[in-house]
């Protein structure tokens, strides 16, 4: 796939040296000569919320992988039965679409994308390979559109380069620095979009902070400390609102046609455990009335067993992420509370990490409407909600795994750097009672970048599900 995007900037190259007569004979007159910026940010935006939110990366891989959702039919997924094609989607629109297209904005003259426009699409690349090296491990990163076989970088060389590239985008932001439209997310607002990478930088210190607890902590107080702030409130989050048909929330186009996922046995159990009133908003009551209250679908079951279960008497996801309008969500106000509480509790920052936590939990019951205090304030206070200082990684773990309940690649990463909770793998599950730690890269990879893939693999592991990635292997 890279190798394909080379070609083709090769031919470009090749086809500018012809002569202007040649030019002009192929000339399209009805096409836009130069791409306009906010259109490639508009794009942009919508293509990484599909990414982010669509079947191939959330609800048929990593949101089975956190036990979010279960799958009622068509097992496959939810047993590990995947391969080396399951995974290509985060890979090739990541590179071919979103890195190209925020790459074109970046090498922009000013004329054509001021210092707003290059410090978003920066921001927007940043979060793209953040994706990207937290799913798979070392990619291409720094050589990635600029050769035809890139080499990868390890991952450790990407979190780092990102936290360079995010200072970089910090300094392009500002409320002077022109006005910017195509802005789906957070409408041309300028602060917004520095308190998002602040927010980035800060989820980026936390995932080297088993690794590089030095960095890791200098990183912390730069977020923290920056001008910019941090995402500060709901109004914050950094989110892609779909609207009607066919520019709609994929799962809510998913289920018009499918009914072949049900929420995970897994977090139902733990809802009604701890008497959270999430639980209405996360999964719907079975279409049998007899049922008369939620039943999570079991992970990792064979086709007969999960379907055994019943498609009427187990419960859909909450209608709140099955509407057209339902939002993509990236990044969110109670993330950066949970972050800012683990970042007090490894003393990178002062603060009050409890107080961090249950603001955190807060943020989130209010992000889905449940904002009665006393409703809050009873949860805050059971024994076990109550936020553990000597296990802080289980407390934080459990209660952010809640949260990012629907963002499955980001739930996913953040459950492997945590461990928390503790999942186990379903009966029909094909990895040895474990559950995967990674994505395959694509099998394209090393067809078409052979030399680069393999010295990829000889550094990080073997290409498995199974093989442990460097911010998660301790």
């Amino acid at each position: 796939m890279l190798k394909k995007i080379a070609y083709i900037s090769l031919f470009a190259l090749t086809f500018s040296s012809c002569s202007d007569s040649l030019d002009d004979i192929n000339k399209n007159p009805n096409a836009t000569e130069t791409p306009l910026t906010p259109y490639l940010l508009t794009g942009s935006l919508k293509q990484g919320a599909d990414l982010y939110w669509g079947s191939v990366n959330n609800f048929d891989s990593s949101l089975l992988f956190v036990q979010h959702w279960a799958k009622i039919q068509y097992t496959e997924p939810d047993i590990f039965s995947l391969s080396n094609s399951s995974f290509t989607s985060l890979w090739n629109t990541g590179y071919a679409t979103l890195i190209t297209d925020l790459n074109t904005i970046i090498n922009f003259p000013e004329a054509q994308a001021n210092s707003n426009y290059k410090g978003i699409a920066l921001t927007l690349r940043s979060w793209t390979f953040l994706l990207l090296t937290d799913a798979y491990g070392s990619i291409p990163y720094k050589e990635a559109g600029l050769k035809v076989n890139p080499s990868y970088n390890t991952q450790k060389e990407v979190y780092t380069g990102l936290l360079e590239d995010l200072t970089q985008a910090q300094s392009l932001l500002s409320t002077s620095n022109g006005t910017v439209t195509g802005d789906l997310s957070y409408k041309g607002d300028i602060t917004k979009w520095k308190k998002l990478v602040n927010s980035l930088r800060l989820r980026i210190a936390l995932r080297i902070s088993d690794r590089e607890p030095v960095l890791a902590k200098q990183a912390a107080i730069d977020a923290t400390a920056d001008a910019g702030g941090l995402i500060s409130s709901n109004n914050d989050i950094f989110k892609f609102t779909y609207t009607s048909s066919p520019q709609q929330n994929p799962a809510s186009a998913w289920f018009e046609t499918r009914d072949d996922y049900r929420i995970s046995k897994t977090v139902v159990d733990k809802l009604y455990e701890l008497s959270d009133p999430r639980l209405p908003v996360y999964a719907q009551l079975p279409s049998d009335a007899s049922v008369g209250k939620y039943v999570g679908g079991g992970n990792g079951l064979s086709a007969a067993a999960a379907n055994a279960q019943g498609l009427a008497k187990t419960s859909k996801p909450g209608t709140y992420f099955l509407t057209s309008q339902s939002p993509a969500v990236f990044a969110t106000y109670s993330e950066t509370l949970f972050n800012l509480a683990e970042a007090v509790a490894r003393g990178y920052i002062s603060g009050d990490a409890e107080q961090y936590y249950n603001d955190a939990i807060t943020a989130s019951f209010n992000q889905f409407g449940i904002t009665n205090a006393t409703t809050i304030s009873n949860y805050l206070n059971q024994a076990i909600v109550k936020y553990d200082a000597g296990n802080y990684a289980k407390s934080i773990g459990t209660q952010k795994w809640i949260a990012f309940f629907g963002q499955g690649l980001d739930a996913f990463t953040e459950w492997r750097r945590l461990d928390y909770p503790v999942l186990i793998a379903g009966p029909a599950t094909v990895l040895d009672g474990k559950i995967p730690s990674r994505f395959f890269y694509p099998g394209t990879e090393q067809s078409l970048n052979g030399a680069s893939y393999q010295a990829a693999v000889a550094g990080q592991g073997k290409d498995l599900l199974t093989t442990k990635l460097w911010f998660d292997a301790k």
